[in-house]
């Protein structure tokens, strides 16, 4: 009984041995052209006419928030600072109509989503709408320049330059305001902002503006 025993136990693990070997056997002979990977597709590359879209829809929120911006600024009596967030919002939608412009042209149909403004404090809502125009004009901007440029678009390539230009305008002085808060808690005061590039300055010491190149008398006056 015991040998018998043994044998038992010996069938049993030779049987389980050569199973293992057949199938470690089945395992080499898998055709590895079977295998299939699942790769994850490429992004597709944005044209300039989704750019000019994000831009349009970026802008004509701008503009909405600034305004609100405003609202807010004479509130709390910083009039000069309200006045400052009209003139940009003039300026957003001098760029939001120039975009829709050009997406026409490519055959596009503008379109927005407009949110509704987060408004907090006026400090907060200068240092907010700084850090927007410095992203805009350090880096959405210029990508969509160079995409612009190299699909030879020329429209495009134009109203994303001189929005771009603009932007940084904007932020210098949404910094100015925010490091003389005090001093911007005035009255409304009055801007100048050009109808064709956007650009945004306090006197015009100038014959043609320094962005876009046109007369003077196409800047037209907000508060």
């Amino acid at each position: 009984m015991k040998n018998l025993g043994k044998i038992l136990i010996v069938a049993v693990f030779f049987s389980l041995t050569m199973t293992l070997c057949a199938y470690a056997e089945e395992m080499k002979t898998v055709d590895a052209t079977s295998v299939v990977l699942v790769v994850p597709p490429v992004p597709a590359e944005k044209t300039t006419l989704d750019n000019l879209q994000t831009a349009f829809d970026g802008e004509s929120n701008a503009n909405a928030r600034y305004l609100a911006f405003a609202q807010k600024a004479d509130a709390e009596g910083y009039g000069k600072v309200a006045s400052l967030f009209r003139a940009a919002a003039r300026a957003e939608q001098v760029h939001y109509e120039r975009h829709a412009k050009v997406i026409k042209a490519l055959g596009g149909t503008p379109t927005a989503k407009i949110e509704k403004p987060v408004v907090k404090s006026t400090a907060e809502n200068l240092k907010a709408a700084m850090e927007g125009e410095i992203y805009e004009s350090t880096v959405m901007y210029p990508e969509f320049l160079a995409k612009a440029d190299k699909d030879n678009i020329k429209e495009a390539s134009d109203s994303f330059e001189d929005a771009g230009k603009a932007e940084a305008v904007h932020a210098s002085l949404y910094k100015k305001a925010l490091e003389n808060l005090a001093t911007w808690k005035v009255r409304n005061q009055i801007f100048n902002v050009c109808s064709f590039c956007g650009n945004v300055v306090e006197r015009i010491n100038f014959q043609e503006c320094p962005i876009c190149g046109k007369s003077k008398g196409l800047y037209v006056l907000a508060r």
